[in-house]
């Protein structure tokens, strides 16, 4: 049987939306590449226009968008993108989230509720994307949500490795805000040279958004450095409430660090002065000038997604990106 060939290399295409440019070009400059030019602006009506500027034909397209506020917006500039990229024959489309939006809504409370995270990934589906990349889910189950590979990158060592360069190993105890995140808390345990672990115990109305109340920790902290973890942080309050729990409790010192800055307000505000001596967070969100403060650290992510996103086009293995957990 005779068969055609087609001798050209694999090509790559980083498309950014207007939300996190930032992050963009320093993916790009990781990978040695450059973003695709592109034309995208906003009618007075508020539809989102979007053209590459460049052929996209047979290449593989990773379409790299942050989800802030307005998160609507970002999400359907995003949708509009891979759309393009669809309609221009693209080779394979991969969307870049580092924030996954609407990751919060991923089951049901009570009834009529929707489950948003599912409608997000569906919209995904739908529009065209064949992958899907996001940085530490609020829960890893939104990963069966996506009909097709999902690479769940993880960046507690990352966060890990400068709080390590920050704190005595010996007297340091990881703090997880609630018991569902004491899973986490036991890796970040074991990248800290197997601290030990506590919780704080709080709870919350699911009738009313964005707030909890800690009550009570529990846990050896007396007298030892507390690092007070979590996925994301979004006005602060649970969080601020947290530190003053452990301090209360006779905690020395308190270092926050979580992933996502969503930082709503008053979120810089309550991050300033709970009492923490340092905040550390990732760059998966961009952070305008209102929501940095003097003890806020920002590490960036794009080294991670810059590995994964090589790894996917070389089509290699991103499960070394996971520190060894299928997560």
């Amino acid at each position: 049987m005779t068969e055609i060939t087609n001798p050209g290399e694999k090509k790559m295409a980083l498309v950014s939306g207007r939300a996190h440019p930032e992050l963009a070009e320093q993916i790009a400059a990781e990978l040695g590449n450059e973003v695709l030019p592109s034309s995208a602006y906003t009618f007075a009506n508020g539809e989102t226009y979007v053209r590459f500027n460049e052929s996209v034909r047979g290449k593989d397209a990773f379409v790299i968008q942050s989800h802030p506020a307005p998160i609507n917006d970002a999400l359907m500039e995003q949708l509009i993108m891979i759309d393009s990229l669809k309609r221009a024959s693209a080779r394979s489309i991969t969307v870049v989230s580092p924030f996954y939006p609407y990751a919060r809504q991923d089951k049901k409370h009570k009834g009529r509720e929707p489950i948003s995270a599912r409608l997000v990934a569906d919209l995904y589906k739908t529009a065209g994307a064949d992958r899907l990349m996001s940085v530490d889910l609020h829960t890893a189950q939104i990963q069966g949500f996506f009909d097709g590979p999902v690479d769940h990158l993880m960046a507690i060592p990352l966060l890990a490795e400068h709080v390590a360069s920050k704190v005595d190993a010996s007297n340091v105890t990881v703090v997880s805000p609630d018991t569902g995140r004491v899973r986490v808390a036991e890796q970040w345990a074991e990248l800290l040279g197997g601290a030990p672990l506590a919780f704080v115990h709080k709870t919350r109305d699911i009738n009313v958004p964005n707030q909890a109340v800690s009550k009570t920790v529990v846990g050896d902290i007396k007298g030892r450095t507390c690092v007070l973890i979590d996925d994301m942080i979004d006005t602060g309050g649970t969080i601020a409430g947290a530190v003053k729990v452990l301090k209360d409790n006779g905690a020395k010192d308190v270092i926050i660090a979580a992933t996502h800055a969503v930082f709503s307000e008053p979120a810089a505000e309550r991050l300033s002065q709970c009492g923490a001596s340092e905040v550390v967070v990732t760059n998966t969100l961009p952070l305008r000038p209102e929501q940095k403060f003097e003890n806020l650290t920002v590490l960036s992510i794009a080294p991670l997604l810059a590995r994964a996103i090589k790894e996917v086009f070389d089509e290699g293995s991103v499960t070394s990106l996971f520190d060894g957990r299928s997560n």
